[in-house]
């Protein structure tokens, strides 16, 4: 339930991308939380074409991070989850779009839970799916779509105010 987890819209305000990260390991309870939150989510015609994988292997975090030359920071992170989507899904043309709603609730709940985190995207640049895919030998069935580096956060950053009046456009009639 949301208010048992403690969710509040201030995550929403308060979440940057963090890409630097103490060594101590994440804690098990919030790696499942984590999850929870991810696969809460909506999804077309709640198909929930989502699957993780959840790395705290060293030498495979140092080899995800040389996946996409964006992804250098994964080799200090304690963990790193790899969210992936089912190819056959009912309703595949829409599985990116679900993926990208379960990551974003995931990235609340870390926010949250007082963690450090990053979306490093992957999709739809094929080498880079493949590459992940090699490293973490995933099924064909399944496609990698983002890195998400995870841990306690060893830097520290302030949100920017992205809202732009002239980006809303209001239809009256």
């Amino acid at each position: 339930m949301i208010e048992e987890r403690g969710i509040e819209m201030n995550s929403i305000f308060h979440r940057t991308s963090i890409r630097k990260y103490t060594k101590q390991k994440v804690e098990q309870e919030k790696i499942i939380e984590i999850l929870k939150a991810a696969m809460a989510a909506p999804s077309a015609g709640n198909q929930q074409p989502w699957e993780y994988y959840v790395v705290q292997s060293e030498e495979k975090l140092q080899r995800l991070s040389a996946t996409s030359p964006y992804a250098r920071c994964t080799a200090k992170a304690p963990l790193a989850f790899v969210a992936c989507f089912r190819k056959n899904c009912q309703m595949p043309e829409y599985a990116q779009i679900d993926v990208s709603a379960s990551i974003e609730n995931m990235l609340l709940m870390i926010d949250k839970l007082g963690l450090g985190v990053v979306w490093l995207g992957i999709a739809p640049l094929q080498e880079r799916m493949d590459a992940v895919r090699t490293v973490l030998n995933i099924p064909d069935e399944l496609e990698a779509f983002a890195i998400i580096p995870c841990g306690y956060p060893a830097e520290e950053k302030q949100q920017q105010d992205r809202f732009e009046e002239i980006r809303v456009h209001y239809v009256d009639e």
